[in-house]
């Protein structure tokens, strides 16, 4: 049992790390773009630029959240 809840942490901290939702951003542009994979709507390359512009927006908005001022 030590070994499997040692295997669960690693993992846990290798995809959570320290920010969930850098995690979470990352899964749901992954689902997105399974989606528009999917659906047969767009090349190859179309899924290629969706994908990183999907990953780096998703990643912008969790860090906007991050450094956003705290209200008092």
């Amino acid at each position: 049992m030590k070994f499997l809840k040692s295997f669960g942490q690693f993992w846990y901290d290798f995809i959570i790390g320290d920010d969930w939702k850098i995690a979470v951003a990352v899964v749901l542009s992954l689902l997105v773009l399974l989606a528009a994979m999917l659906s047969g709507a767009f090349s190859d390359t179309v899924l290629t630029l969706l994908g990183g512009v999907l990953i780096v927006v998703a990643f912008s908005i969790s860090l906007a959240i991050d450094v956003r001022p705290k209200r008092r």
